[in-house]
Parts: structure tokens; C-alpha cells; sequence
């Protein structure tokens, strides 16, 4: 349990400015937040929504959900949250009774809850425990596939989840290492391979990048999530997905673009290219510079 009477986690929302003005919330409307955090996206919609409009907040991770409702229970009822998994989204409004929906928002990857909680490992800069999950409750680790996987596999991960060029060396160091149970020596077995003088990112981004991934299915449940979202959206409501890699924005822009161009279309794309934060934010916050937003609006 978190402690309430101390200092709850720091977290500034990403693309916010353009999230209101995407999805344009209104008094009276209802939205869903599948990836609510630690509640920014969240409280930047329910200050336009009020005093009638509600918001349904999903997130896989226990402790953002907790985080998430120490922070936001000023809000009352207006509030929803669900520590659930965004693929169980369509059931979950049927649970909850919230449909039909004015807008639905994505934010993907990791939060900076996670990222800054050693003990959560994720970060090849904090020695930590090999974890990586989302959802702590759950079986399988980055640990697990790190010591368990054939070389062959751990390749393909690599290559396909994380983009790493050298996929194969990097897997068939990490066998020879075994066991590896901890974020530095991974980070530092990777270093082993690709070295790390004048490397624009730190050499190990992409490989814990692809194991985070594979350890909570992300691709798979934003491909079968994202198909949920039709049947909840009213017509004029808004879909606005928030990713930061090519993986995850190509699952999202494939996706609108099928459903905007079909014979009888069910999405309307709001704007071809692609939403970036301003140099502005990326300064304020660095985190953001990856970013990317696609937002597309629900026909009848």
C-alpha cells in the first residue's frame, strides 16, 4: 500500500495541450483513460467534462491505479478507476455500464511511475530486480525470458520488438552470462556487444525495450484493444493514441487507416500526419521527445 500522507509521485502528462483540443471534451461526456497512470490525462479531460461527465480509468499496473486514486478522489464519482488489462476494455464498460463513449484514449508504453521505482525494473540505470511487468500480479518476468529462452528466441525478440540490428550477438551473450537476474548486468552484457562511446541512446534501450514488450504482450493487446474501440465509440466520438515507438505507431496508423478506408468506413482520420510534442515540451520534459499522436473520429 502507498502511504498517503507523503508526497504522491510527480508525473507531467505528455501531449496534453493537444489531447483537449483532440478529443474536445465537453461538459456532460464520458470518456475512458485505458491507460490512466497516475491520473494527468485524466484530470486535464474531468476539469472540462464537470460537473456531469464521467471517466473510466483502466490500467494493468495496481500501483498506478492506487497512485491514480489518491490523486484524483476529489473528483468523486466523476472518476472510474479499473485495475484491468485495456484488452478487457469492451467488457469492462459493459461491467461499469459506460457506453456509449465521447473519447477513448491511448497512452502508451511505460510511465514514469514505473520507470523511477527501482525495485519495478525497468531501467538499466537503477540496479533492481529483472521484472518488467506491468502488472505485478502476473506470472512471467524479463527474468524468465532472459535465463529461459533458446539463443534462437531471445534473437527474434530483440530483433522484432526491440529493432536491435545485432540481435543475435546480443542473444548469444546473454546465454553465455547466464543467469542474469538483475538490470545492471544485463545492461552491461549488452554493453559487451555493441560498446558505448558515441552512442546517441544508451546501448541497452533497445534491448530492455523488447523484453518489456514481450513480457506484457503490448502489441497484441493494441492490436485486439484497439478493434474493441469501434463498438464503444458513439458516432462523432474520438479515438487518440499516444505512442513512442515505431512498433506501437504502426499497429495504431495501420489500424485507422483500414478502418477509414474501407467500403463502409467506421473512422474518420482527424489529420494524416502524425502529432508531436513542441521543442517546448521536449525541453520541459525529455521523455516526451518520442511521441507521437494519431487521432481519428467515429462515423455513424
Amino acid at each position: 500500500m502507498i502511504a498517503l500522507d507523503v508526497p504522491l509521485p510527480t508525473h507531467v502528462p505528455v501531449l496534453v495541450n493537444q489531447i483537449i483540443e483532440g478529443l474536445n471534451p465537453q461538459p456532460g461526456e464520458r470518456f475512458i483513460d485505458c491507460t490512466v497512470g497516475l491520473g494527468g490525462h485524466a484530470s486535464a479531460i474531468l476539469e472540462r467534462i464537470l460537473p456531469d461527465g464521467k471517466i473510466l480509468g483502466i490500467d494493468t499496473d495496481p500501483q498506478a491505479i492506487e497512485l491514480a486514486n489518491a490523486k484524483l478522489a476529489h473528483y468523486g464519482e466523476a472518476i472510474t478507476l479499473v485495475n484491468d488489462n485495456f484488452i478487457n476494455i469492451e467488457d469492462i464498460c459493459k461491467q461499469h455500464d459506460f457506453y456509449p463513449i465521447d473519447g477513448i484514449l491511448f497512452d502508451l508504453g511505460v510511465c514514469s511511475l514505473q520507470l523511477d521505482t527501482a525495485q519495478r525494473g525497468f531501467s538499466f540505470h537503477l540496479e533492481a530486480p529483472l521484472d518488467m511487468r506491468f502488472d505485478t500480479n502476473q506470472g512471467l518476468t524479463a527474468a524468465d525470458l532472459v535465463n529461459t529462452l533458446g539463443e534462437q528466441e531471445l534473437a527474434r525478440i530483440l530483433r522484432e520488438y526491440g529493432e536491435e540490428r545485432r540481435s543475435r550477438k546480443i542473444a548469444q551473450r546473454i546465454v553465455q552470462n547466464r543467469p542474469i537476474h538483475t538490470t545492471l548486468k544485463l545492461s552491461r552484457v549488452v554493453k559487451q556487444v555493441l560498446g558505448s562511446k558515441h552512442a546517441r541512446i544508451h546501448p541497452a534501450t533497445r534491448t530492455f525495450m523488447a523484453l518489456r514488450i514481450a513480457v506484457n504482450g503490448e502489441l497484441e493487446n493494441l492490436e485486439t484493444a484497439l478493434g474493441q474501440t469501434i463498438n464503444l465509440l458513439r458516432p462523432g466520438g474520438r479515438l487518440a493514441v499516444i505512442s513512442y515507438h515505431s512498433l506501437e505507431d504502426r499497429i495504431v496508423k495501420q489500424f485507422m487507416r483500414r478502418e477509414s478506408s474501407t467500403e463502409m468506413p467506421t473512422l474518420k482520420l482527424i489529420s494524416r500526419k502524425v502529432t508531436r510534442p513542441t521543442s517546448l515540451e521536449t525541453k520541459s520534459n525529455p521523455r516526451s521527445r518520442s511521441a507521437k499522436l494519431r487521432i481519428a473520429e467515429r462515423l455513424s
